[in-house]
C-alpha cells in the first residue's frame, strides 16, 4: 500500500493510537475479542491488567475481565519480554516459539548464578506435571513446595525462574483464579487448542497485527515490543507492508491499519477525551519511544526514580497530562488526578470527561 503522507503535527500519533487500541471510536465488543485485538497486553499487575481490559470493553465490569481468565478464553502468561501479558490462548504457542529461545540466551548468565541447568528444568517440568495433572491447578506456594520436596530449591528466585521456564517452554500456563491469586496449570490441559506457526509465517503475523493494534508505531517500536531482533523484524516485514500504510514525521516512518489512517481525511476521534488508564497500560508501555504521547520531562512523573513501577495516567486527547489515583473505598470512592502543569487545567468538555470516565473506573470495579 503506498504511503498515505506525512504528518504535520506530532499530537495525532496520540489520537491515532487510542483508536488503534480501542480507547476512542472504534469499540470492542468483548473481553476476550478486545485481548485478542491488542494481540498482547502487559498483565504483571493483575489489578491494572483488568483495567486495562476494561477500560476498552463498553459496559464491562471487573467480574466479566475476571471470568475471561477464570474460564481461559483469555490467558496470561510470559511471551515476550520476560513480562507478563494477556494473550488469546490460540496465540500463546506460536508467541513463545518466535521468542523463548532469545529470552532463554538472555537470562543465561542469571541461571548459572542460580545454578540452574537444563537438567534441573526437566526435573521441575516432571516434579510440576506429576502434581497437577493428578490434582489440578495448583497456587505458586503449593508448586514451590513441590519443588523444594523434589530437590529443586526455589529459594532467592530460583523458584520464579524455574516457573517462567516452565511457562516460556509451553509445559505450564497460569490457569484459573483463586481469590486474588492465579493457579498453574498444564498448558495442554488449560488451551487444548493453540496454533503453531512456522516462524516466517508467525512473525509476519506478530508484525502486522501489532501496528493494526497498536500504530502509528515503527519498527524498532515492534522489535522492543517483542525483543526480537530488528534486522528479523526488518526481513520481515516487507511481507505485511503492503498490508498497512507509512505515515512519515520528523523524518521517522511509523506504520498502521489502512482503516485507522483513513481517518485523517474523515476525521481523527479522541480530541476532547480523556482517559484514566492504569499503570503499565499499553498506550504507554507499548513503544520504546513514548515521546510523542509523553514528554520526556514529565517521564520521571510517571516512573518515579525510574524504577519499572509506572503509576496511573491521565491522556487527554492521546497526550500523557498526569496521573491519578483512587481516594476511599466503596460508593464514597473518588479519582483524584494529578497534572502535571497545575497552571493549564482541564477545559470544561475534559473535565467533563475526566468526571465521566472516574465514574465509569468505580462502576468497574463494583460490577
Amino acid at each position: 500500500m503506498a504511503a498515505f503522507g506525512a504528518l504535520r503535527d506530532g499530537r495525532m500519533v496520540g489520537r491515532l493510537r487510542l483508536v488503534s487500541q480501542r480507547l476512542a471510536g472504534i469499540e470492542a465488543t468483548s473481553v476476550p475479542g478486545l485481548v485478542r485485538w491488542m494481540t498482547a497486553m502487559q498483565a504483571q499487575d493483575l489489578p491494572a491488567a483488568l483495567w486495562a481490559v476494561g477500560v476498552r470493553v463498553p459496559g464491562a465490569g471487573i467480574t466479566d475481565v475476571r471470568a475471561a481468565i477464570h474460564a481461559g478464553t483469555v490467558v496470561r502468561s510470559w511471551p515476550m519480554r520476560g513480562t507478563l501479558h494477556l494473550v488469546a490462548p490460540e496465540d500463546l504457542r506460536w508467541m513463545l516459539d518466535l521468542t523463548a529461545e532469545r529470552l532463554t540466551r538472555s537470562i543465561a548468565g542469571r541461571h548459572r548464578q542460580l545454578e540452574i541447568t537444563w537438567a534441573d528444568v526437566e526435573k521441575a517440568r516432571d516434579l510440576a506435571l506429576d502434581r497437577i495433572l493428578a490434582d489440578g491447578p495448583v497456587g505458586r506456594a503449593g508448586l514451590f513446595k513441590v519443588f523444594d520436596d523434589g530437590g529443586q530449591p526455589t529459594l532467592g528466585q530460583r523458584g520464579i525462574h524455574l516457573l517462567g521456564s516452565l511457562c516460556r517452554h509451553g509445559w505450564l500456563v497460569l490457569g484459573p483464579l483463586s481469590g486474588n491469586q492465579q493457579l498453574i496449570a498444564a498448558f495442554d490441559e488449560w488451551i487444548p487448542v493453540s496454533r503453531s506457526l512456522e516462524r516466517e509465517a508467525a512473525l509476519a503475523e506478530f508484525l502486522l497485527r501489532y501496528f493494526r493494534s497498536h500504530g502509528p508505531a515503527t519498527l524498532r517500536d515492534f522489535a522492543w515490543w517483542t525483543q526480537l531482533p530488528l534486522t528479523e523484524v526488518r526481513t520481515a516485514f516487507e511481507h505485511v507492508r503492503r498490508e498497512l500504510v507509512e505515515l512519515e514525521f520528523a523524518g521517522t516512518s511509523y506504520w498502521l491499519s489502512p482503516e485507522v489512517a483513513a481517518l485523517l481525511d474523515s476525521g481523527v476521534p479522541g480530541g476532547r477525551s480523556v482517559q484514566l488508564l492504569p499503570g503499565f497500560d499499553e498506550f504507554v508501555l507499548g513503544y520504546t519511544d513514548r515521546s510523542l504521547v509523553l514528554s520526556p520531562e514529565h517521564s520521571d512523573l510517571i516512573v518515579p526514580g525510574g524504577n519499572g513501577v509506572f503509576k496511573k495516567t491521565v491522556v487527554a486527547a492521546g497526550k500523557v497530562v498526569g496521573t491519578w489515583a483512587l481516594q476511599g473505598t466503596g460508593p464514597g470512592a473518588a479519582v483524584v488526578p494529578e497534572l502535571f502543569d497545575e497552571a493549564r487545567p482541564l477545559g470544561p468538555a475534559a473535565q467533563a470527561a475526566l468526571a465521566k470516565t472516574g465514574r465509569r473506573y468505580t462502576t468497574f470495579l463494583a460490577t
